[in-house]
């Protein structure tokens, strides 16, 4: 049973990856991404680390999704938005990630309700991925956090420099004074 679950966790993560690299929509791609990440923690907790797949819900699919939606909402290159808004909430639209989700949520209700007969193995403790983390591995995560920290202050200059450069269609016209 765990090995079909495998499977289609494995099928669930490559074909919303797939999805996600294939959108020409920034917020769409984000959803299916999210997807992709909720299917590898589903994978981890099927290899024994629930710990992990815990870890890869709250910090990719959690955290650095919302940062990156924060990014995109940031940029907001200047299309229509009002129009955008109301083809995102399409119902056409999120068939395919809710479709994805339903999957692992079936997945998952059913490796939880064998927990008590699945053999786990060795499992990983957050003492054992915090020693990890912030021993041998302190530099990399304070430059990878450092790194995400300087992507969101230069995507928000980035979007602040294109909404100054963009003319102000709500003022009176500033040729009054030029006569």
């Amino acid at each position: 049973m765990e090995l079909v679950l495998f499977y289609i966790s494995s099928a669930v993560a490559l074909f919303a990856t797939i999805f996600a690299l294939t959108r020409t929509n920034a917020a769409h791609a984000l959803i299916y991404l999210i997807v992709s990440l909720l299917a590898v923690a589903v994978i981890f907790f099927l290899l024994g680390a629930p710990f992990a797949a815990a870890l890869e819900i709250v910090i990719y699919a959690g955290a650095i999704m919302v940062l990156f939606v924060f990014v995109i909402m940031m940029l907001n290159l200047g299309e229509e938005g009002e129009e955008r808004e109301r083809q995102r909430m399409h119902p056409a639209v999120w068939i395919g990630p809710s479709l994805l989700s339903a999957i692992l949520l079936i997945e998952m209700i059913l490796m939880l309700s064998q927990l008590d007969d699945r053999h786990t193995g060795a499992l990983i403790t957050a003492k054992q991925v915090g020693l990890t983390l912030f021993g041998p591995y302190v530099l990399a995560v304070e430059i990878a956090s450092m790194l995400l920290l300087a992507g969101l202050v230069g995507a928000y200059h980035v979007g602040r420099r294109f909404r100054l450069s963009e003319p102000d269609n709500s003022s009176p016209s500033s040729t009054e004074g030029d006569s």
